[in-house]
């Protein structure tokens, strides 16, 4: 038996896939019947001619006997073995249970992992478990007043639970982990393709009920999962955690702590930074959603054949530079999705986008954001902490233009570009949750960010027709794309505090669902196995 791995098979649109291993066995050079089985890897899309749409898809195929031909390396070459995931061997013995902090992406793989070594992690999460929080997100969306703890940023399944569920990343995975993030998603009740597809997504709807399975996998393994439950502080003694805060009164004794907050626990970052734990200012980007038809976004990126029923809903990714450097860019684009009012302070307001996993939605959105850094935020005062003033700011001016409600302010792109506050309506509809309100978006972003935008939607526009439609639809503001700080940690994943182990997209590790939960996996390796 040989395994191969064919690096690129292109099918033309509405190709069947059962000819999939006939098609493998051409590019081979074998008889059909040698074949004994073909597992597709990835599978996208090649919209280079959209005169001539492929899909593109990378296998592996088991033979029964070695190809005769030579193959050029480029078109297959033999498959080594899959990597997989190894729980690692635990060696700390603990003198109390790990306490793993946020329940987002990395802190339920933390836990998930310390659960599976027997180490019975307790899991304390500031917000709602994930059937309540929807219930109150829900709410909120509908008028409801705005609760600090549970929201779109704090709950259970974290920030991204309220997103595309994109899993894709760009961190290199030489131990399995990612695989391991993608089986047991799978094993809780995510769609099977995510394990094949180049740009696998699970969506919010599905998401609700997979990061419900995760917690119950948790507690079944032994683990202890507590909502309401926020860490104030952490305690001390000789240089070494001693126990976590809770709720402003509750001590529990612990040595080690998993600290995986999220982007948005400001309360955590400050009484790290009051405690001396070191902690360094770190880029982030700033900006607004844009909204069009995804009809059109699906016929500039397919052609004519954009309706075929084979081609997913399409996305896009786009960046370019400004006239002095500075980077801007699309960001979590979500195809026939909605804008969200992913606000979690009080008298501040933040957008995000999702979608649900069939992307069904009228309109196609995304972050346009630009680069900022220590040198654009540092006269907001907070010192280590001034990332925070500045998002914070610029979200309270975000609340005033839209009247000082939670009213998410909107401002079609013809009105920004011209300076001027919007009065109505063009082609486009917010597809958004809750109200929205009429703005002058330019009155709650930097100017640098504002000039970026203007700038980019130039390049922009070049790349897919209509994107800088006059009634192109923009939301603000969108100020939490990564975290404005980095937890500083050793090789061991430990921070200057002995025993605190930062982790995930808050502690500055991570940028999205997947790369946070193959932190938290990797966080939790070292905690097992590092005296």
């Amino acid at each position: 038996m040989a395994k191969y791995r064919i690096f690129q098979l292109a099918l033309p649109l509405g190709s069947d896939e059962a000819d999939i291993p006939r098609a493998a066995a051409r590019l081979l050079k074998v008889d059909a019947a040698s074949i004994a089985s073909v597992r597709v890897e990835r599978k996208s899309v090649d919209a280079r001619d959209k005169a001539d749409l492929r899909l593109v898809y990378r296998l592996v195929a088991d033979l029964d006997a070695e190809p005769k031909a030579k193959l050029p390396p480029s078109v297959a070459a033999p498959a080594p073995e899959d990597i997989v995931w190894k729980l690692p061997l635990r060696t700390k013995k603990f003198r109390a249970r790990p306490v793993v902090v946020g329940a987002g992406p990395a802190g339920l793989f933390a836990a998930l992992v310390l659960a599976e070594a027997g180490a019975r992690p307790l899991l304390l999460e500031r917000g709602d478990p994930v059937e309540k929080r929807d219930a109150a997100v829900r709410g909120f969306f509908g008028g409801a007043g705005l609760d600090p703890e549970s929201n779109i940023q704090f709950g259970e399944g974290g920030a991204g639970t309220y997103s595309d569920g994109k899993l894709t990343t760009q961190v290199r995975d030489e131990d399995g982990r990612n695989r391991k993030v993608i089986d047991e998603l799978i094993a809780a009740g995510a769609p099977d393709e995510i394990g094949r597809l180049a740009k696998p997504h699970v969506g919010t709807d599905r998401l609700i009920a997979v990061v419900a399975n995760l917690r119950r996998r948790i507690e079944f393994l032994g683990g202890e999962v507590r909502f309401r439950s926020r860490v104030d502080s952490i305690g001390e003694s000789f240089g070494r955690v001693s126990a976590v805060v809770v709720n402003g009164s509750e001590r529990i004794q612990t040595e080690d702590v998993v600290l995986a907050p999220g982007h948005s626990a400001r309360d955590s970052f400050s009484f790290l930074h009051r405690m001396g734990v070191i902690i360094e200012r770190k880029p982030f980007a700033v900006g607004l959603r844009i909204e069009h038809p995804q009809d059109m976004i699906s016929e500039s990126q397919f052609g004519k054949h954009w309706r075929h029923p084979s081609l997913p809903v399409a996305d896009y990714k786009l960046a370019a530079r400004t006239a002095d450097g500075r980077g801007v860019y699309s960001f979590c684009m979500c195809p026939g999705g909605t804008v969200v009012n992913s606000s979690s302070e009080l008298g501040g307001v933040v957008c995000n986008g999702m979608s649900d996993f069939a992307r069904n939605g009228r309109n196609a959105n995304s972050a346009i954001v630009v680069a900022v850094g220590p040198e654009d935020y540092g006269d907001f005062g907070g010192g280590l902490l001034a990332g925070v003033e500045f998002q914070r700011y610029w979200e309270r001016l975000a609340y005033a233009a839209g009247g000082s409600t939670y009213a998410l302010p909107v401002q079609l792109w013809g009105d920004f570009r011209a300076g001027r506050r919007t009065t109505a309506l063009g082609g486009v509809s917010p597809a958004c949750t809750g109200a929205y309100s009429f703005a002058d978006l330019r009155s709650c972003l930097p100017s640098c960010v504002a000039k970026g935008i203007l700038d980019g939607m130039k390049s922009f526009g070049r790349s897919i027709i209509g994107f800088d439609r006059e009634d192109a639809v923009l939301t603000g503001v969108e100020t939490r794309t990564s975290s404005p700080v980095r937890i500083m940690r050793n090789e061991a994943c430990e921070s200057s505090l002995a025993g605190l182990y930062p982790a995930g997209e808050g502690a500055g590790y991570a940028g999205g669902i997947m790369s946070a939960a193959m932190d938290g996996i990797r966080v939790a390796e070292k905690v097992l196995t590092v005296d």
